[in-house]
């Protein structure tokens, strides 16, 4: 199917009954039917490498890190103030203490405190002995006398005994799994390793995703329009969500509606990649040979989705050529997920579908994109038997009540409401219009783009 092609005939309203992976489908699949086929498909893919901590930001790990220390290492005051023995508090009075020195972050304080006695101290540095319990250097009172030794007063409910002390492993303790296997890289885990003193990190090899655009109505950048063309639009969303995931991208450019010229770009696919994504070619035109050549040349689980935009959408496998296979691995064919032409349906169908299958692939189980729960400020026009994602704006009412609006027309080929969308209203398959009120979910691209 071209980009400027109609959206084929709506499902039924009827819910399929599912198949059993890898039988063929004669109906429109229900969106939950279809995960679970991609997830059967999406297989993690072989082979590791060792990179360094500023390399590993989004990277999937290949094998649990075990801490191989306390973190903290040692108890630490978690405040600017004075560190004392929380024993000796007592209810409603306050307690007068001598300051017996400071102790600074990375330094430790040599003797013990005796009775009476506190130590200054700065965030992090380590508790003296002697010590249970820091006062926040703004609630302790200066009650120095002229020229004597300094001193403080700690008010009468200031702190209890333990407060604002940093136990030794209270974030990790020696020999726990400090990072499971599968796990995606975030900054914050990039924080947790190098706080174990771990300066590389094993991950699962980069996945290598081809992408091209098929159309003879599809113009390249650079080359001058023409009557009856569009621009393709397809191939840069598509190397901005494949870059995003950290995948190695394989630009394959745009191929004509020319069987022979589509199948050995296929073929070229599957020697270089794991995973192949197209856009157009899947409907059921003259000249809408992608989803065809599937059926030949591998094995299609499915290529009809009960949901809009995005219908028609093929997936399966395209066995490698013989020979190949060492630049990709040893898997013996790659994985295509053909995406409709029109570029919103494109890229829902990505989000949606193949964004989730290809963290499987490397080796991470996806979780759920973030929802949100809202309003509809207006009302959502929709019939049962097929899950839609309109695209919604978020904003808060006079009161305070998170709402959402549609960002206008929801036409497939409309890519500018994605630029306008804070995220996709998510209307179930058994759901019907909705009214001016009522609580809808909505995915928002925080999280997914």
């Amino acid at each position: 199917m071209s980009h400027s092609q109609p959206s084929p005939a709506e499902p039924t309203p009827s819910m399929p009954q599912a198949t059993p992976p890898g039988a063929p489908v004669a109906h429109d699949l229900p969106v939950e039917a279809v995960h679970a086929r991609l997830a059967a498909l999406a297989e993690p893919v072989r082979g590791t490498e060792q990179v360094g901590i500023f390399a590993a930001l989004d990277r999937v790990l290949a094998e649990d890190v075990v801490s191989p220390m306390d973190v903290p290492p040692h108890d630490n005051s978690a405040m600017d103030g004075f560190a004392f023995d929380g024993a000796a508090l007592t209810d409603g009075r306050p307690l007068a203490l001598q300051v017996a020195g400071t102790v600074l972050a990375g330094h430790r304080w040599e003797g013990r405190l005796g009775p009476g006695q506190c130590l200054r101290i700065m965030t992090g540095a380590v508790m003296p002995q002697g010590a249970d319990t820091v006062v926040p250097q703004e609630a302790a009172l200066p009650a120095s006398p002229a020229g004597g030794p300094e001193s403080i007063t700690i008010p009468p409910g200031a702190v209890r005994r333990g407060d604002h002390r940093r136990r030794a492993g209270e974030d990790l303790a020696r020999g726990r799994t400090a990072l499971a296997k599968g796990t995606r890289l975030t900054p914050a885990a990039l924080g947790l390793l190098a706080s174990l003193g771990q300066a590389t990190v094993p991950v699962v090899r980069r996945l290598r995703v081809a992408f091209f655009s098929t159309g003879d109505e599809i113009l390249s950048l650079g080359t001058p329009w023409r009557e009856g063309a569009v621009y393709d639009s397809n191939r840069y969303t598509l190397f901005g969500l494949l870059a995003r995931m950290g995948v190695e991208p394989i630009d394959l450019g745009a191929v004509p509606d020319e069987p022979q010229a589509l199948e050995a770009t296929l073929r070229a696919a599957a020697a270089r990649a794991d995973a192949i994504v197209t856009s157009g070619g899947v409907s059921a035109g003259a000249a809408d040979h992608t989803r065809t050549l599937l059926d030949r040349l591998g094995q299609v689980e499915f290529w009809r989705i009960a949901m809009r935009p995005g219908r028609p959408m093929a997936a399966g496998r395209i066995p490698r050529p013989q020979g190949a296979g060492g630049e990709a691995g040893a898997d013996s064919a790659a994985v295509l997920f053909a995406l409709p032409g029109n570029p919103v349906a494109a890229m829902v169908a990505f989000l949606v579908f193949v964004r989730p299958a290809l963290w499987r692939m490397m080796g991470c189980e996806p979780t759920a994109p973030p929802a949100l729960r809202a309003l509809a400020a207006g009302p959502l026009h929709k019939r049962p038997g097929r899950t839609e994602y309109q695209r919604g704006i978020v904003f808060q009412d006079a009161d305070g009540t998170l709402c959402v609006r549609t960002t206008g027309p929801q036409g497939s080929g409309l890519l500018s409401s994605m630029v306008q969308a804070d995220g996709l209203i998510l209307l179930p398959h058994a759901r019907g219009p909705v009214a001016v009120g009522e609580p809808v979910d909505v995915l928002l691209f925080d999280g997914m783009l």
